[in-house]
């Protein structure tokens, strides 16, 4: 048992129970990859495996998860509403290298500066973030380019120690899904057209931002080589321009 599986486990579970899952296509290729990396002694197999579901709200639930031994662990767990909603993204990254772990847990805003937005889908979450605060501790600087991405109750946090990954972080994660799935259940179709522009605007900033500054493209790069990293984060990790284009 690898240390996300079970977030990603739980995650499923939750959300065939919660919601009326539909398989998402994944390209041919990207549902599992394997890479042997180091040398002699030292070497390891790396496993990438691809999860993806669509629900009635949500237009692509998906999960990238690497596995590469004690020092390489990834589970990279995201949301996207579909368009006609005015839903935050909902984001896990979890990463374990040799230094650490890396944890950053959010329901990402589509419109940040806006304090209606912020009052619907940031306030309610605000105690949840509270709560883990004093437990996991603020992980430091990091992009200021990224900032107009994250809501106030981002959960950005290096803990050491797997214990708190496994205790204090799962429950976060557990708790922060539990939530988002109840902002869908609340969720109304939006149909004002300026309205709707403006969220496929706003999903089109984040897509791309993700996909230039995708922080797994080096390792992914080094793993699997350019093309089938360049194909994964932009044919199926960020998938929007792709199907938006071939739609029109």
């Amino acid at each position: 048992m690898t240390l996300y599986q079970p977030f990603l486990d739980y995650a499923i579970a939750t959300l065939r129970d919660r919601l009326d899952l539909q398989p998402y296509p994944i390209p041919p290729g990207f549902e599992s990859k394997s890479a042997l990396v180091g040398k002699g002694r030292h070497q390891e197999e790396v496993l990438t495996t691809s999860t993806a579901f669509a629900a009635p709200k949500l237009r692509q639930i998906r999960a990238a998860h690497v596995q590469g031994g004690n020092s390489l662990q990834v589970l990279n767990f995201v949301i996207f509403p579909q368009l006609n909603y005015d839903l935050p993204f909902f984001g896990a990254d979890l990463v374990t290298l040799p230094g650490g772990h890396l944890i950053a847990l959010d329901m990402q805003p589509l419109f940040r500066d806006d304090p209606a937005y912020q009052a619907k889908y940031t306030q309610p979450i605000l105690p949840i973030f509270e709560e883990y605060q004093s437990h996991l501790p603020w992980g430091g600087d990091f992009p200021e380019e990224a900032r107009p991405f994250f809501s106030p109750a981002f959960l950005w946090t290096r803990p050491q120690e797997n214990e708190a990954v496994e205790t204090h972080v799962f429950a976060a994660f557990k708790d922060y899904l539990q939530a988002y799935l109840n902002f869908v259940d609340q969720a109304q179709p939006v149909t004002d057209s300026h309205a709707l522009a403006d969220i496929e605007q706003a999903h089109l900033r984040y897509l791309r931002y993700r996909a230039e500054k995708d922080p797994a493209r080096g390792m992914f790069t080094r793993f699997y080589g350019p093309e089938w990293t360049e194909e994964y984060i932009h044919g199926f990790l960020f998938d929007l321009e792709r199907k938006l284009a071939a739609v029109n």
